[in-house]
């Protein structure tokens, strides 16, 4: 089975994560053909390649003398990325620091779903910090649009029943 097309794409009017976005703030937009939870999508999504968990560590210890957030639980207050909206059709998570706030959506509309992220800088460290990172978000964000559509929970093939007879 070959991988759906990842899409850049502007997000659906009806995402909840617009009702943040102000003029100046970064919004990106991709998609593919899914028929996954926001949910499950996020959990796929987010559990990076070690390349990724390799950048994210990195960045960790750069930031940290920064005072920039480095916590790396799951869940919660003290999440990296603590969800802040969960419903059967948009998940959104994200955080608010000293430099940027961000949020990522994961919404699903149409037999697609979306990942989307804004990005508010508070600073002049947000905007070189959004300016270092934007290369890698790009590949991360494809890379798990690609895990995501690739997932055998997709739906799109069913490769347990065996053959009509």
């Amino acid at each position: 089975m070959a991988a759906s097309r990842i899409a850049k794409t502007p997000l659906p009017n009806d995402a909840l994560i617009w009702a943040q976005v102000a003029p100046g703030d970064f919004i990106d937009g991709y998609a593919v053909d899914s028929s996954l939870s926001p949910r499950r999508a996020m959990e796929i999504g987010l559990t990076m390649p070690g390349w990724a968990a390799g950048l994210l560590r990195l960045r960790n210890r750069l930031v940290a003398p920064l005072g920039l957030k480095t916590e790396v639980a799951d869940m919660g207050s003290g999440a990296l990325f603590p969800i802040t909206h969960d419903s059967a059709d948009e998940l959104i998570l994200g955080t608010d620091d000293s430099h940027l706030n961000f949020r990522i959506t994961f919404l699903r509309r149409d037999g697609r779903l979306h990942m989307g992220t804004w990005v508010h800088r508070n600073n002049w460290l947000g905007r070189v910090y959004l300016a270092v990172v934007m290369p890698f978000h790009v590949l991360i964000v494809r890379d798990s649009l690609r895990r995501i559509a690739r997932h055998p929970q997709n739906g799109s093939a069913i490769a347990s029943q065996p053959p009509a007879q």
